[in-house]
């Protein structure tokens, strides 16, 4: 459950931006390990949270716990305008990659046909989830088999090549390597997008026999397994490729499936495309819940809880994201995206484990039927906050910007709609509502009756 969870569309894009950040064989490869290891700590982190504070909703509940509704609202903000619809355009625009290669041998695909593709894939999971909630979950249960498919070829065809002999590339495996605090702290931004999804176990709390004992458990064996999963397919990798022909490939998987599988290479870039579908569909199915949460509870307009009449989705959240999905693939490209988007989480995830280690001092009647050693979190903080700050630091970019900007836009709006509670917006918005309302056939949740 854990591993269909976590491997997604990361692996198969990751690797070369890991690599082009140390330079060499041996620190890519601690890299992915070290990466899993954080991911490990930060999913333990997260079930304590999960099981003493058991609302759902993300890290909302727990902000609102340890700080109060301020970082609350700006965690639900950042996921509406940042987090989410930035990791759907990312594994949209890698879906695109993987899909466009095999007609671009030898060469890079344009970036128009890059972008078209990533738009159109955007525009068709949107459509699929706005029909049919079945529809969206029968595409899942397909596309997640797909995945594990590709992952095993990779991994087996790996380990006959290394018994045959194939290791030359692993010779002097840290010569060259570049090494700063910055290239580190990136290196990490690309590794941890393909963990992305450790922080969303406690979702399976309800459906776990005995969660307190098995929670744990299954974070402390299937974290590892994926880390195992993915330090094997860079080795993978690494076994047919040298670096510098890694870093000129324009889809790692597809160049592997080229020179390993050769008859049977059109495989690679199908199941590939497959994979990355699965994920996408998958955060388009997570996110749309997440924005009706915030429209029920009042920090979003009130048209994007609503539900669909006939077919009983959030339709007009889950169109919300699409359309921002395809505003930032425009401008972006996949790394540009993905260092965006870590910056964001990693702030939020800093915060969230922050929470834990507060309320071990401010909420202690509360019942915690899991709990960590203190030194764990103190470990992600600090990680957390090297990963905000040293980017920022050493190798400035205007998505950083960018980024704090909308995350404080956010305050604005809070003091205006949340707090002072200007009803001007929902004066203007109501004969938009209403017409939005009939074009859509949706009405407030409370109106669906069963």
């Amino acid at each position: 459950m854990i591993v269909g969870t976590i491997i997604g569309s990361g692996i198969f894009v990751s690797p070369k931006s890991v690599l082009a950040n140390v330079g060499a064989v041996g620190p890519c490869l601690t890299i992915w390990a070290a990466c899993g290891i954080l991911a490990t700590l930060g999913a333990l982190c997260f079930a304590e949270l999960g099981t003493m504070i058991t609302k759902s909703g993300g890290e909302y509940p727990y902000l609102m716990e340890a700080f109060g509704p301020i970082p609350a609202f700006l965690f639900s903000w950042t996921s509406l305008l940042v987090t989410k619809p930035s990791s759907f355009a990312i594994i949209c625009l890698s879906f695109a990659e993987y899909a466009s290669a095999p007609f671009y041998p030898g060469c890079d695909p344009p970036q128009v046909v890059i972008k078209c593709l990533a738009a159109a894939a955007i525009v068709v999971i949107t459509v699929v989830n706005s029909l049919s909630v079945k529809l969206g979950s029968y595409l899942q249960n397909f596309l997640t088999a797909a995945k594990m498919i590709i992952v095993t070829i990779i991994i087996v065809s790996g380990i006959v090549l290394l018994a045959q002999g194939k290791t030359g590339n692993f010779e002097d495996s840290f010569k060259d390597s570049k090494i700063s605090v910055s290239s580190i702290s990136l290196a990490f931004y690309n590794g941890l997008w393909a963990y992305d999804g450790w922080n969303q176990l406690n979702y399976i709390t309800e459906e776990l026999k005995n969660p307190y004992r098995n929670l744990p458990l299954s974070i402390i064996i299937g974290i590892p397994l994926v880390t195992v999963c993915y330090v094997l397919i860079n080795i993978s990798y690494f076994t047919v490729m040298t670096s510098t022909e890694l870093l000129q490939s324009q889809a790692v998987a597809v160049t592997f499936g080229d020179r390993v599988l050769y008859p049977a290479s059109w495989i690679v870039p199908l199941f590939v495309a497959f994979s990355t579908i699965g994920s996408a569909n998958g955060t388009c199915f997570t996110a749309g819940r997440l924005v009706y949460v915030a429209g029920r509870e009042g920090h979003m307009l009130k048209v994007l809880s609503y539900i669909s009449v006939k077919r009983l989705t959030p339709a007009p959240a889950i169109i919300f994201y699409g359309a921002i999905a395809i505003i930032y693939i425009i401008p972006g490209d996949i790394n540009t995206l993905i260092n965006y988007f870590s910056f964001a989480v990693w702030i939020f995830y800093g915060l969230t484990v922050l929470a834990l280690i507060v309320m071990r001092f401010t909420r202690k009647e509360l019942k915690r039927p899991i709990r960590v050693p203190i030194i764990i979190p103190v470990i992600v903080t600090v990680v957390s906050i090297l990963l905000v700050l040293a980017p920022i630091i050493s190798a400035p970019e205007l998505a950083y910007l960018y980024c704090v900007l909308f995350i404080l836009s956010g305050l604005i709006v809070y003091i205006l709609f949340v707090h002072f509670k200007f009803n001007w917006p929902q004066k203007i918005s109501k004969p938009i509502t209403m017409h939005l309302q009939m074009l859509l056939e949706v009405v407030p949740a409370e109106n669906v009756t069963e």
